[in-house]
C-alpha cells in the first residue's frame, strides 16, 4: 500500500475512534438501565475486553518481551484514566464529563514543564489559558468558585489529568505490543473499576440488576468495538501519522459526544457551556499543533 493511502487509512480509523468514543456513552447508560449503575456496567466491559485480549495474546501466542517497570504503570494507568471516564459518563451530565476529560491539554503542558523539565513552546501558554477559561464557562461559578457539581464530572476531571499523566509515561518509556499494551489497560481499567465500586456509594433508588440478552450484547459490543478495536486500531494509525494529525482528528470525540448527548439525551449545553466547550476544542488545536 502506498504512503499517501496509508496516511488517508490511518486519518480515517482516528477520525472513526474518535467518533465512536464520542458515542461510549450509549451501552454504559444502557447498562445503567440495566441495573449496572455506579462502576458495575464498566466494570463488566473491561472484564469482557480483558478476557477477549488474553484470549487472542494466547492465540497469537504473543510475548510482551522486555517490559519497563515505567511503560506497564503508564499503560495501566491509562486503562485506570478510562474506567474513570466510564463511569463519569454513567453518573455525570454526558457533555460535562467528555469535556472535563479533554483538559488533558493543560495537564500534559504542566506534567512536561514542571515534572520533566522540558521546554514549553509558547504557543503551549496560550493552550493553559484558553484551557482554564473554557473550564470555567463549563463548570459554571458558584460560591465564587468553578467546581464541578456531581461525581461524575469529578470522575471526568481526575480522567483526563490522569490520561495526561499515563500518556506522557507511555511516551517517554511506554513501548508495549499494541496486544500487550492493550491487555494491561484492560487490567488497569478493572482494578480502578473494583476501587470505584469500593468506594462510590450506591444511589438510593437504584434499579435491581436485570440483566438480558440486550444487556449481554451492549458489553460485548462496548468491550469488541470501544476497548479492543478502535484502541488497536488507533495504535496502529498513531504509528503512521503525524501528532498533530492525531490531536485534531480524536477531537471529533467531542463534537459527536457534545452533539449526541444534546440530541437523545436532552442534555443540551447552555449559551455560557457551549463558549467553554469551544475554547477547550481551540485549546486542543493550539496543543496539537504546537507539537
Amino acid at each position: 500500500m502506498s504512503s499517501s493511502r496509508h496516511t488517508g487509512l490511518a486519518s480515517l480509523f482516528v477520525l472513526l475512534a474518535g467518533s465512536l468514543w464520542g458515542l461510549y456513552w450509549v451501552p454504559v447508560r444502557a447498562l445503567a438501565s440495566a441495573g449496572l449503575v455506579g462502576a458495575r456496567g464498566s466494570l463488566l466491559v473491561a472484564g469482557v475486553a480483558f478476557v477477549l485480549l488474553l484470549m487472542a495474546m494466547c492465540v497469537v501466542r504473543s510475548h510482551p518481551g522486555r517490559i519497563d517497570p515505567l511503560g506497564l504503570g503508564a499503560n495501566a494507568a491509562g486503562g485506570a484514566a478510562f474506567m474513570l471516564y466510564s463511569v463519569g459518563l454513567v453518573e455525570g451530565r454526558i457533555s460535562a464529563v467528555i469535556l472535563l476529560f479533554y483538559l488533558t491539554p493543560v495537564w500534559t503542558t504542566l506534567i512536561t514543564a514542571l515534572v520533566l523539565r522540558w521546554p514549553v513552546p509558547r504557543l503551549r501558554y496560550a493552550v493553559i489559558g484558553l484551557g482554564l477559561i473554557g473550564l470555567v464557562l463549563v463548570l459554571g461559578v458558584h460560591d465564587g468558585v468553578p467546581l464541578p457539581h456531581a461525581v461524575g464530572e469529578w470522575l471526568g476531571l481526575a480522567a483526563g489529568a490522569l490520561w495526561s499523566l499515563a500518556s506522557v509515561g507511555m511516551r517517554v518509556r511506554g513501548e508495549m505490543p499494541p496486544l500487550a499494551g492493550s491487555t494491561v489497560f484492560a487490567a488497569g481499567a478493572l482494578i480502578a473499576g473494583g476501587l470505584l465500586w469500593l468506594v462510590l456509594p450506591m444511589a438510593p433508588g437504584a434499579p435491581a440488576i436485570s440483566l438480558d440478552a440486550a444487556s449481554v450484547v451492549w458489553a460485548v459490543a462496548a468491550a469488541l468495538i470501544w476497548w479492543i478495536g478502535s484502541m488497536l486500531a488507533l495504535v496502529w494509525a498513531a504509528a503512521r501519522l503525524e501528532p498533530a494529525r492525531v490531536g485534531i482528528l480524536l477531537m471529533s470525540e467531542v463534537l459527536v459526544g457534545v452533539v449526541s448527548s444534546a440530541l437523545f439525551a436532552h442534555e443540551a449545553l447552555n449559551a455560557s457551556q457551549i463558549a467553554g466547550a469551544a475554547l477547550l476544542l481551540a485549546a486542543g488545536l493550539l496543543d496539537a499543533l504546537s507539537g
